[in-house]
């Protein structure tokens, strides 16, 4: 199946304090599809683990239209495109429940070493791709993210129980609660989050104290997290009002 497809019903759980798609649940939604149709195409986790690789996300970018509410059905697609040397593009597309697009999203993915905690080549996945050269990517490759406006907020995140995954490592769906709380519930009440790009430049594991700064400029934002001088995430994006 060269395009994966999947339609479900928002509940309780995906929505934020106003009844939207809460953003970091469409990046559980991404997750979600990215590894069933992974399962489907042979490269699923399972079948990974026995060459002691698993998926890791380095970069991705969400351009959203509008979020849907609670109660709305959204429909999903998903496929990849060849790979660019050791990463793995993967596109979505997020549409309601008459056909009509509300958002997308663009990723780039890689294989980790498990044992040794770095990336892996790429061959052994490669030859299971399929061939999605028809295929047009609904948006560009993910952006760069950039360090926006003067630092509003500085704070410490020390991973806790509920943060890590089954990698032992900070999920990728995390890095953006953490944005989402700094940038806070009286911005995030009147706001959403029309674009916004995550780069995970090094896993956060147990024991890490990660220093974080916010910035703003306008409805412009940058949320980052380093250790002394090693930088571990970086996010940008765009706020409009809701």
């Amino acid at each position: 199946m060269n395009v994966f497809q999947s339609d479900f019903t928002l509940q309780f759980t995906q929505c934020d304090l106003s009844g939207a798609w809460r953003p970091s649940a469409v990046l559980e939604t991404m997750q979600d599809v990215a590894t069933r149709h992974g399962t489907e195409l042979g490269f699923g986790r399972d079948a990974l683990l026995h060459k002691g690789l698993v998926w890791v996300i380095t970069r991705l970018e969400v351009e959203m239209d509008r979020y849907p509410r609670l109660g709305e059905t959204v429909h999903v697609e998903t496929f990849p495109t060849a790979n660019r040397r050791w990463f793995f593009p993967r596109w979505f597309i997020f549409r309601d429940a008459g056909g009509q697009e509300l958002g997308r999203a663009g990723s780039l993915w890689a294989l980790l070493d498990v044992n040794a905690r770095r990336m892996a080549p790429p061959t052994a996945v490669v030859p299971l791709l399929p061939d999605n050269s028809a295929l047009t990517p609904p948006m560009a490759l993910p952006a760069t993210c950039d360090q926006v406006g003067q630092v509003q907020l500085e704070g410490l995140f020390v991973p806790q129980y509920a943060d890590l995954d089954v990698n032992m490592h900070v999920n990728n769906v995390r890095y953006l609660d953490l944005c989402c709380n700094a940038l806070g519930i009286d911005t995030l009440r009147t706001h959403w989050l029309r674009r916004f790009a995550v780069n995970y430049d090094r896993e956060i594991v147990p024991g890490q104290r990660i220093r974080t700064l916010l910035g703003r400029d306008g409805d412009r934002f940058s949320f980052s997290g380093a250790e002394g001088e090693q930088r571990h995430f970086e996010i940008s994006g765009i706020l409009l009002p809701r």
